[in-house]
């Protein structure tokens, strides 16, 4: 398979907040983010493969501030790994005050997907293009991650 660079796939996302995505203080509610962030991350592993992708894995999920109603959500979704049939694709949300244009942090997370078949079934993936060194190295600190997932999720894999 021919390797494809993580910009190609790259994926941004822009939601409105409105009062049914939101709590009783006016806060959008985690989930949605959660969901948001699902999608965006599915559109990035499926551009990569040309496969149908499910979600296996989310990790290193941290809320940091919230959204409310009436505010603006910005989601950017790259990939950071790729192995045989999975990948490992960060997941950046922003909160934005579109009036002002005033940006913050809201949550980060690593999600991993699998490329599946028509039947279920997990297929190869085409390779990251790694060609530059920040590719490499993200390419490098992702395989310790997924060592570390396998040996916490299969113990026998230790």
């Amino acid at each position: 398979m021919v390797p494809r660079p993580a910009q190609a796939s790259e994926t941004h996302m822009t939601e409105y907040v409105l009062p049914q995505h939101a709590n009783a203080l006016g806060n959008v509610f985690g989930g949605q983010i959660m969901a948001w962030m699902d999608v965006c991350a599915a559109i990035t592993a499926q551009r990569h493969t040309g496969e149908m992708c499910v979600t296996a894995f989310v990790d290193d999920l941290k809320f940091q501030s919230p959204v409310k109603v009436g505010e603006v959500v910005r989601l950017s979704a790259r990939l950071s790994a790729v192995f045989r049939t999975s990948m490992e694709i960060e997941v950046h949300v922003h909160g934005e005050d579109a009036r002002s244009g005033r940006t913050w942090p809201c949550v980060d997370a690593r999600l991993t997907f699998v490329a599946i078949d028509a039947h279920g079934k997990a297929v190869p993936v085409p390779p990251l293009a790694l060609d530059d060194e920040t590719t490499r190295a993200s390419q490098a600190a992702g395989e310790e991650r997924r060592k570390a997932r396998l040996r916490t999720n299969d113990p026998s894999r230790a």
